[in-house]
């Protein structure tokens, strides 16, 4: 396209030039006659330039000009043509050589009734500069598309290859190796934040799959053993005479046994549906202090019970937007733990809400024996219970549902050290305050 607005342009601007002179010579014959224009024209041919003259008279005879002849059909034809013309030797060439045949554009020139006059313009550079134009850009987008092709073809081998490591870390997943993960050009384009996003699914799915292996190595004993002791009581009762009595007391301690084991089901089945996120449309607004202050206290009557006391520092809390059921059974299972594990006789077990530097910190301490920040990560895991004896009551679902509440929230829970005792704490974000 490029070529050919060059070659139209020029070509009008030849036309132009051609159009005008004619007018002058027009002018010319109708005020001077014949043998004004035969003199002009004459004059004009002498030069050895661009501009072409072919005089006639009415016969068709030669009489003046720069060109031999002339196409009948270019004199004929009121909007002239293009035709060759066989160029006569410069001054400066060799003898007996000629200039070869160029192309040139001419028009007709009315000059009277026994005159044929044809103005014309050697155009054989233009056509060469018009035909050295197209062979440049014939180069340059030749290269270009080559260059194009070429790139766009490494860049297709590049991506095919990523996508083909991305596969292979699948098959290898998909094969049992879950620590398999992909490897990343580290330039951080699309494919790149693609990896790290299915990366980080992997490490998530890898972090599940050791919980459930954990969950597996522990359901043994700590669904087994009440299960067999709920079996225990079941042929007891069976073996007892003891008449409706005795069968109605066996039949309580079996109940109550079952009780327990509906309680790890429910608790392990709140905790897949927290991480799921199942549960987060039960957002309501409520004052976070007065929901910790009254779950505070209907543990009071226990904890004294037990040789405790129960300190509560959550008044004036901030209204937030959250699950309080979820709250509130978290911050009740905190309570629970400090109970069990606390030191009796005038131990204190505190309960607080203030404000943190990312937002809202309810926090539970004891003074019971701790636990050393070696096991603090595992302690936070289902069915982990650091008590080896396993004599208290429980099944190691206490703190793996509070820490399921906090990331639910958007929030953490953290074990730190009481000096004596534990103190956990669960920091909800400030985007849950209510406007």
């Amino acid at each position: 396209m490029i070529y050919a607005q060059t070659n139209a342009l020029l070509t009008e601007q030849v036309m132009t030039g051609l159009r005008s002179e004619a007018e002058a010579l027009t002018a010319l014959a109708r005020d001077g006659g014949t043998r004004t224009i035969d003199r002009a024209i004459a004059e004009r041919s002498e030069p050895r330039g661009v501009q072409l003259y072919f005089l006639a008279d009415g016969r068709g005879v030669r009489l003046a000009g720069n060109l031999a002849n002339v196409p009948t059909e270019v004199g004929a034809d009121p909007r002239g043509g293009v035709f060759r013309y066989v160029a006569p030797p410069r001054v400066d060439s060799q003898p007996g050589v000629d200039a070869g045949t160029r192309l040139a554009v001419a028009i007709p020139v009315p000059v009277g009734p026994d005159r044929r006059l044809v103005v014309g313009r050697d155009v054989e550079d233009q056509r060469a500069f018009a035909d050295k134009v197209r062979r440049i850009f014939l180069v340059g987008f030749g290269g270009l598309a080559v260059a194009g092709l070429a790139g766009g073809f490494m860049v297709s081998r590049l991506v095919v290859r990523r996508i083909e490591d991305i596969n292979s870390a699948a098959r290898s997943i998909m094969a049992g190796d879950l620590a398999r993960r992909i490897t990343t050009s580290g330039n951080g384009d699309e494919i790149d934040g693609l990896a790290q996003n299915l990366n980080r699914m992997l490490d998530r799915i890898e972090q599940l799959m050791g919980g459930l292996r954990e969950v597996s190595d522990n359901i043994a004993h700590d669904l087994k053993t009440p299960l067999n002791r709920l079996r225990n009581r079941a042929e007891a009762a069976l073996r007892e005479n003891g008449g409706a009595g005795g069968y109605r007391q066996g039949l309580e301690r079996v109940i109550e046994e079952a009780d327990e084991l509906i309680k790890t089901f429910n608790a392990l089945l709140l905790i897949a549906r927290l991480e799921a996120g199942a549960v987060e449309e039960n957002m309501e607004v409520f004052d976070l202090g007065a929901l910790v202050r009254d779950v505070a206290e209907l543990y009071e009557p226990v904890t004294e019970e037990a040789g405790l006391s129960l300190r509560i520092d959550a008044t004036g809390g901030p209204q937030i937007k959250a699950n309080r059921q979820l709250i509130g059974q978290a911050v009740a299972n905190l309570i629970d733990n400090a109970i069990k594990y606390g030191v009796r006789s005038g131990g204190v077990i505190g309960v607080q809400v203030a404000t943190g530097p990312d937002g809202l910190d309810i926090s539970v301490s004891d003074q019971g024996p701790g636990i050393a920040p070696e096991d603090r990560e595992r302690a936070v895991k289902r069915f982990v219970r650091l008590e080896r004896s396993r004599t208290k009551p429980g099944t190691g679902l206490g703190l793996s549902l509070v820490a399921a509440v906090a990331r639910l929230h958007g929030g953490t829970m953290r074990l730190d050290d009481n000096g004596p005792g534990l103190k956990v704490v669960v920091s909800l974000p400030k985007r849950l305050y209510s406007e």
